[in-house]
């Protein structure tokens, strides 16, 4: 299908990269009407100018349509560094929604243009990123953010709508609001939240779920769940996230499509009743996919999220005397199979192992 018109006021972004939400967000924002400038790989970025972007997002009823979007390469600019890029400034915001281990070499890469960028949509996984962009960038260049939809990479500049849920900004910034209006317009279901911490810690939440244990056992969240003992570790890894919650003072909240509150009251049920909410919450997330850790573990690039998400659960649990051992645990684990400390075959497959490690 081709560009629709639209008769919302244009801002323009830049799009830290054309990956599956990159590609979403960026794609969307083309679609809604709005100018947009990508920051990619040379590679990457010439083989978008040839070819365009392709957004399949026909389970989106409100598109009225079951063809892909085709974005030619004259709607939207892609350069292949940020110094070309912000040639095309001034931009009104930038969306950053890159992997936590790739935020502090990203932002060496940032700080000598800090004046000419515009504040940072950061929709990055974990609570690090924007502490770590404000800290390179100033604190008034961050806008906390979180996606809850799930979105499939079929190829370069190639993707599909896998979970419609949407996209929280929290409140605060002279910038929020301009932006929930502009991307809930663009069909990505914004949503404004007064509370920046207890938002990002709430979307944590969601991603701790057999994410570690899928990585190291080389198992599926099914089977994860499946084992009662198994499912008993991941409950007892959420109640040491809620606990180092409410020790920072945050609140559990509902996020776009994602009933967070209704996980976390999971945890105070018996095992026999919470599982099979839990498994389906487990299972959907992710939109089919193998849990990112697996993904990242078994891809070899050596680096993993975990000490972003559950070490950040340790981390601010040793600051106020909250016991964090399963957390811990994951961690160490996880990290010592990604610097090849020790083999991948080392817990494949084997529950009672791991288990005893905890244990131990």
């Amino acid at each position: 299908m081709s560009l629709p018109s639209s008769n919302i006021p244009e801002m323009k972004f830049l799009i830290f990269g054309a990956g599956a939400i990159g590609t979403y967000i960026g794609g969307s924002l083309v679609l809604a009407g709005h100018q947009v400038v990508f920051v990619e790989q040379p590679k990457m970025a010439g083989e978008l100018r040839a070819k365009g972007l392709r957004l399949d997002l026909t389970i989106d009823e409100r598109r009225e349509t079951k063809d892909a979007f085709l974005i030619a390469p004259r709607s939207f600019v892609i350069e292949p560094s940020l110094e070309s890029a912000l040639k095309f400034g001034p931009f009104d915001a930038a969306v950053f929604a890159l992997k936590s281990f790739d935020t502090e070499p990203a932002m060496e890469g940032l700080k000598p243009f800090a004046e000419k960028l515009p504040p940072i949509l950061c929709l990055s996984n974990g609570v690090d990123n924007e502490p770590a962009i404000a800290k390179t960038l100033g604190a008034d260049k961050v806008i906390y953010g979180t996606v809850t939809t799930a979105i499939g990479r079929r190829g370069a500049g190639d993707i599909v709508l896998e979970k419609l849920r949407g996209v929280g900004i929290a409140a605060g910034h002279p910038l929020s609001e301009k932006l929930v209006t502009a991307l809930d317009r663009a069909h990505l279901k914004c949503r404004l939240y007064p509370d920046a911490l207890s938002m990002k810690w709430s979307k944590m939440l969601t991603n701790l779920i057999a994410n570690p244990t899928s990585a190291i056992l080389n198992m599926t969240a099914a089977q994860i769940f499946a084992d009662k003992k198994l499912y008993k570790l991941e409950i007892d890894m959420l109640k040491e996230c809620l606990a180092v919650m409410t020790a920072m003072g945050l609140e559990v909240v509902d996020l776009p499509g994602t009933p967070v509150g209704a996980l976390a009251f999971a945890t105070k049920l018996p095992l026999w009743l919470s599982k099979p909410f839990l498994s389906k919450a487990a299972g959907s997330g992710r939109g089919g996919k193998m849990p990112s850790f697996h993904i990242d573990l078994y891809s070899g690039r050596g680096k993993s999220e975990v000490k972003y998400l559950h070490g950040a659960v340790v981390r601010e649990g040793k600051a106020r005397n909250i016991p964090t051992p399963v957390n811990q645990a994951l961690t160490e684990t996880l990290l010592a199979l990604t610097n090849k400390e020790i083999a991948l075959e080392e817990f494949a497959g084997k529950t009672e192992k791991l288990l005893s490690k905890l244990k131990s």
